[in-house]
């Protein structure tokens, strides 16, 4: 397996953790959850000698949250990103270094994926809502599909600007945006000098230290069933991130609708039903998590076996489970 690791106490949704170390001394470990930031779950645990600074950590890192969902959410119109969706297209917009930073990752796993990764189809995805099992009609489709194309969203380093090249161009980083929420999170904790902590949001999490010496055991669960594991890792200090086509979706005569876009066709991915990515930081796990879905299992493997860092575990609609060659010795079968 690839060097890295990582330490799980929860993985919210998407995986299972299991084996917990016991004999630790459970004071000292600190947790805190908080639903509804990011349009999600926040977890932080984290070891700290002194109760009073490890809950002024998580304190740092709930408002560091909160402070990305007010810069980034699409669902708030004054935050950053609604800004840039409203005036881009008219010219040049400067951006905070750190939007811009994010934009830039966004365009590399772009190329890197050959556009299976596009923040652009917010062009076509706006237009979802599935918590109301709305979608867009085939001519809705047609109509805004040619705004989907990540070349169409322009930076300027030197003058740290973004312009949309033509009408109709959409940004959502619903994608990136909260792995890079618990990497900023991660670095906050390693500043306070915090050597041993998870954070995080959703499906996205990353881990520093470990549980004192040994490994977290995490359990990727079913996609159809939540009390079934696919498979158990051991990890030590990493990121991780799993997403599903049964996270936010509604069925319709006999066909799933879920959030992770097609970028070439406005639908839903179905290429897979479940991408667990293992990677350094939870930005990079986050981007590369929904490859599979639209290029397929083994497309998906061949990308992720080019980057030295990056390792995955993808669930095939058949229920196959298919590993990279990285984690494929590792992984232990479900008991």
């Amino acid at each position: 397996m690839k060097s890295r690791g990582a330490a799980f106490r929860s993985l919210l949704p998407a995986l299972l953790l299991t084996g917990l170390c016991p004999g630790v001394a459970r004071a000292e470990w600190l947790s805190r959850t908080v639903d509804g930031i990011m349009g999600t779950r926040i977890s932080v645990e984290l070891w700290s000698e002194q109760q009073a600074a490890g809950e002024a950590a998580i304190d740092a890192v709930m408002d560091d949250m909160r402070r990305i969902d007010e810069a980034m959410s699409t669902y708030k119109p004054t935050s950053e990103v609604s800004r840039v969706n409203a005036t881009a297209a008219k010219g040049p917009v400067k951006i905070t270094p750190e939007l811009f930073q994010l934009l830039a990752t966004s365009l590399e796993y772009s190329r890197i994926t050959g556009g299976a990764f596009d923040i652009t189809y917010a062009s076509v995805g706006f237009m979802y809502d599935f918590r109301a099992r709305q979608r867009p009609d085939e001519q809705q489709i047609r109509a805004h599909l040619p705004a989907v194309n990540y070349r169409l969203l322009q930076l300027d380093r030197a003058k740290g600007t973004v312009h949309f090249l033509r009408e109709g161009v959409r940004i959502d980083l619903g994608g990136i945006a909260k792995g890079h929420a618990v990497d900023s999170g991660i670095a906050l904790l390693q500043k306070r000098g915090i050597a041993h902590a998870l954070v995080s949001a959703g499906g996205d999490s990353r881990v520093i230290g470990d549980r004192f010496g040994r490994p977290w055991i995490i359990a990727i669960r079913h996609p159809d069933r939540p009390g079934e594991v696919v498979t158990r890792i051991p990890l030590v200090d990493t990121a991780i991130s799993t997403s599903g086509d049964y996270e936010r979706y509604f069925d319709e005569s006999g066909t799933r609708y879920h959030h992770i876009l097609d970028p070439r066709t406005g639908r839903s991915a179905n290429a897979v039903r479940s991408a667990t990515v293992l990677a350094a930081t939870a930005t990079r796990t986050d981007g590369l998590s929904k490859t599979a879905f639209v290029l397929g299992a083994e497309a998906a493997l061949k990308i992720y076996a080019r980057l030295d860092d990056v390792d995955a575990v993808l669930v095939e609609p058949d229920g196959k489970v298919r590993y990279s060659s990285g984690l494929a010795p590792a992984a232990a079968p479900p008991r």
